[in-house]
């Protein structure tokens, strides 16, 4: 039986990617030991975590005034590390768009001598769309604008950016990063946890304009971006697999073709399960058209009981983790780079035969 790995994080890797880490675990390029056991100060690591910053620096098109930090904590320690760097005596500006901007909010507010404004939510209807912004919305004299490009559990994301005006636009990437065509130079801050769209758990990153870096020292030096920059993210033993694995994600990502291949790719796959849902008379999206996500896709029957059915039987034919958030419930397919088209098509024909049997008139 072929399993599908549908998690929203830890999410499915390639399976080439796997097989190299498989080949190379006991004896990395003739070292006789594994990635796991190099010195981070080595010059064979020293290879691995300069070739996993121009791998990505290539791939997404990264500015050279823009820094590359490799750091860990997942991307809700950034929830609290952005306003201690960028925000203290200044205001803080954020869109509220589901549960990791509102994480990103409450954690933001705790932080000592930073103001929090959400200028726009869209909480009236359980987050199921993005609200509009404009820039008379934006105070300019805030420090950024936090949004979050991509939310995992709602399944909505921005198709294209506010103008913030000279306001630098902070964006929580994790769920859609390597998978848009967003311009990094159009953002002051990206960081993104690793392990949805780029490689194993414990390894966030950061990619932020080096004019942003903070002036003055923060209290705690690991929570200081200057820091880590200025230590090219080696202040202290950095996660060092979970590097080499995004390292080889990203050479398995410019093999089949870079970002541009892989946003086009993500275009289809989600084109061809919202078509699905679209054409049901079983299913639906709960979420707006326009504003649809590539890379998480809820999706309902609209009766807890069928839905609760649908993933038992899904799961017994090798769809795994399939199982909405308890925030939206039913259904949600995270189909991030690494999920294959093969998945996506046979969840459709999975679909289609669970309506025939459940659907409308069915017995």
């Amino acid at each position: 039986m072929t399993v599908y790995n549908f998690s929203a994080g830890p999410a499915v890797l390639p399976k080439k990617v796997l097989k190299q880490a498989q080949n190379e675990f006991l004896d990395y390029r003739g070292s006789e030991m594994s990635v796991m056991e190099l010195s981070h100060r080595s010059s064979l690591y020293d290879d691995i975590i300069k070739e996993a910053e121009a791998l990505l620096r290539n791939l997404m098109g990264i500015p050279d005034n823009y820094k590359v930090l490799f750091l860990q904590g997942g991307a809700s320690l950034q929830f609290s590390m952005l306003p201690l760097n960028l925000a203290i005596g200044k205001k803080a500006l954020f869109v509220n768009t589901g549960a990791w901007a509102k994480k990103a909010i409450s954690a933001a507010k705790q932080v000592p001598g930073v103001e929090v404004e959400v200028i726009a939510s869209s909480e009236d209807k359980n987050f199921t769309y993005i609200p509009t912004l404009t820039k008379d919305m934006i105070d300019q004299t805030a420090a950024y604008l936090h949004i979050t490009t991509n939310e995992t559990i709602g399944g909505i994301t921005y198709q294209n950016l506010p103008d913030a005006g000279e306001v630098p636009i902070v964006a929580d990437m994790s769920s859609n990063i390597l998978a848009n065509d967003y311009r990094v130079e159009d953002f002051g801050v990206i960081y993104a946890g690793a392990q949805k769209n780029i490689g194993a758990a414990g390894l966030t990153l950061v990619i932020i304009r080096e004019d942003l870096l903070n002036n003055k020292p923060v209290f705690a030096p690991m929570l200081d971006y200057r820091v880590q920059a200025d230590n090219d993210s080696l202040y202290n033993t950095p996660s060092t697999y979970s590097i080499y694995i995004a390292k080889l994600v990203f050479e398995w990502l410019k093999d089949m073709g870079g970002q541009r291949e892989s946003y086009r790719l993500a275009q289809v796959k989600a084109k061809l399960l919202y078509d699905t849902i679209d054409s049901s008379t079983l299913f639906k999206s709960p979420v707006s058209k326009e504003d649809r996500s590539l890379t998480n896709i809820p999706f309902i029957t609209g009766d807890a009981v069928l839905d609760k059915q649908f993933i038992a039987k899904a799961e017994a034919v090798g769809f795994e983790n399939l199982k909405g958030h308890r925030s939206v419930g039913g259904m949600r397919a995270s189909i991030y780079n690494a999920f294959p088209l093969e998945g996506i098509q046979a969840l459709v024909e999975f679909m289609n035969n669970f309506e025939l049997e459940y659907g409308n008139g069915a017995k």
